[in-house]
């Protein structure tokens, strides 16, 4: 049996790609980007093209770059962003670009799902809420705005069944992705025949649906000579990335959670049954192993508001690192240090791009509240890391109200900022655990599924072979009597000016 595993992982940049041994070492990896289009405010497309180049161009990178031979590769598996849709012919050429996750134009068909199906009985069903964001919503308006189009679609496809399409000839999901589309049941782990009815979509245009870690076909000639690999060796299926993440943070058995500090942020734990939240505000995914769900809660401007803050006020600490030698994260965390815990009573509300969980509101927006004459850069820069953890409290504190959490995993770039891990231990007031690679989840959660595919692993548990925890950071007692102070007042402060973002909206 070969000793490597070939991942992909098709993010909304660019795709990874990613070697890795079957004893959990990562050999190599590499990046290459793709654009995004934006032809209208609200529409956010890709070219599975660019896709197809980037899965060619970054194996062929890959291979030359860990001098690796193409006949030691034995199997290749995916990662890809969730929620979109692409519609393809009965030979798999894509009849336009696809509506990626990010794309808002079908409100009106959000209406409609709603109108048709109820949006308690949607959540009910699918684990979400019935939504623009999720496929099923962009397909509509794909049958309502170029019908022509829409007749001759054959089937609904994500980024990674693209690609599998390409290298195999079969169109196929996995649960995980399946569960991003507003049309799984999520009970059943099938496709709701009475959402279809409603929506009047054919069950004929979604794919069959197999496990994340199932060989879902072999490697073509032309498609193996494209990507520099030898024919014929397993293609296994993979997952949505969110779900890779998951498992490539290490959380494969029931009760274990993690959090991902990214531009947006999200806490996902894992379970043996969906959790539906009585006021709808947190969803659930299938996890990679189709036993087990994985119920979230996503905040849209986590790091994107450090980042935002960054470049909009901190020209001169940019300076001022780059002298230093360091990153402009770094040295802003280093000043951090000169702020008290609850930075003198300032409040950040990290709303910029509205909020999803648990707000729900595409009118909130952001503020920092409390600011005196004894307000410092360093209060404004702690506060906004608070304020951000603070939000991930309120869904971390949803999830608890059926899953007992005792520590959480921890990864994703903002991880590598201790004063932020800090700030979460004592806010979480919950042991908090880093593992070795911060930033390589989903390739490892594709990897796994590769070698569980191929008969190298029995089961996820084999992501403890490649994503070890390697430092540990206990919450500080005395921190969480002004944190449980300062979580009533980010509420209150939310609440207080719900009234003030509907007429802003309007402006």
């Amino acid at each position: 049996m070969s000793k490597y595993i070939l991942a992909h992982d098709l993010g909304t940049s660019g795709n990874k790609a990613a070697i890795f041994r079957t004893d959990g070492t990562l050999v190599g990896s590499t990046l290459f980007e793709y654009p995004t289009y934006y032809p209208k405010d609200g529409w956010v497309e890709q070219n599975p093209d660019d896709w197809w180049r980037a899965v060619c161009q970054s194996t062929k990178e890959l291979l030359e770059k860990t001098k690796i031979e193409a006949s030691e590769i034995g199997g290749i598996s995916f990662s890809g962003h969730m929620m979109g849709c692409l519609l393809v012919d009965k030979k798999g050429n894509p009849l336009r670009n696809m509506l990626i996750w990010a794309d808002t134009r079908s409100k009106k068909q959000e209406e409609f799902m709603i109108s048709q199906i109820g949006l308690e009985e949607g959540y009910k069903k699918t684990g979400h809420r019935l939504s623009a964001s999720y496929s099923a919503a962009k397909l509509l308006w794909i049958k309502d705005n170029e019908p022509e189009l829409y007749k001759q679609g054959y089937k609904m496809l994500h980024v990674k069944d693209y690609i599998i399409y390409k290298l195999t000839g079969n169109f196929v999901t996995d649960y995980s992705d399946a569960s991003g589309t507003n049309l799984l049941n999520l009970s059943k782990k099938e496709w709701d025949e009475d959402i279809l009815a409603a929506l009047d979509i054919d069950k004929e245009l979604l794919p069959d649906i197999l496990p994340s870690s199932a060989v879902c076909g072999h490697l073509q000639g032309e498609a193996a000579t494209a990507l520099g690999v030898i024919s014929g060796i397993p293609i296994i299926t993979g997952g949505g990335d969110g779900s890779c993440a998951c498992v490539g943070a290490g959380v494969v058995g029931e009760g274990k959670a993690y959090n991902i500090l990214g531009s947006s942020s999200w806490i996902s734990a894992a379970t043996k049954e969906p959790i539906f939240d009585k006021e709808l505000r947190t969803f659930t995914w299938l996890h990679l192993d189709e036993n087990l769900y994985t119920p979230c809660g996503t905040m849209q401007a986590a790091g994107y508001s450090y980042s935002w803050y960054k470049e909009l006020f901190c020209q001169e600490e940019k300076q001022k690192a780059a002298e230093k030698g360091i990153n402009v994260y770094e040295y802003l965390n280093q000043e951090i240090q000169g702020s008290p815990v609850g930075a003198k009573g300032l409040l950040y509300l990290p709303y910029l791009l509205g909020e999803r969980s648990p707000r729900w509101n595409h009118s909130a927006r952001g503020a920092f509240i409390g600011m005196s004459p004894s307000t410092s850069k360093a209060d404004v820069s702690r506060a906004l890391l608070e304020g951000v953890s603070l939000n991930l409290k309120i869904i971390l504190d949803i999830i608890q109200q059926d899953i007992h959490i005792d520590e959480m995993i921890v990864i994703g770039g903002g991880a590598k900022g201790r004063v932020w891990v800090q700030i979460l231990a004592d806010i979480y007031q919950k042991k908090i655990l880093l593992p070795e690679y911060l930033e390589e989840a989903t390739t490892i959660g594709a990897a796994v599924c590769g070698g569980i595919g191929m008969g190298a692993f029995v089961d996820f548990t084999a992501v403890e072979k490649f994503n070890k925890v390697v430092e540990t950071v206990l919450p500080n007692p005395a921190n969480q009597m002004i944190y449980e102070k300062l979580a009533v007042a980010f509420e209150s402060s939310y609440r207080g000016l719900c009234e003030t973002y509907e007429l802003l909206a309007g402006i």
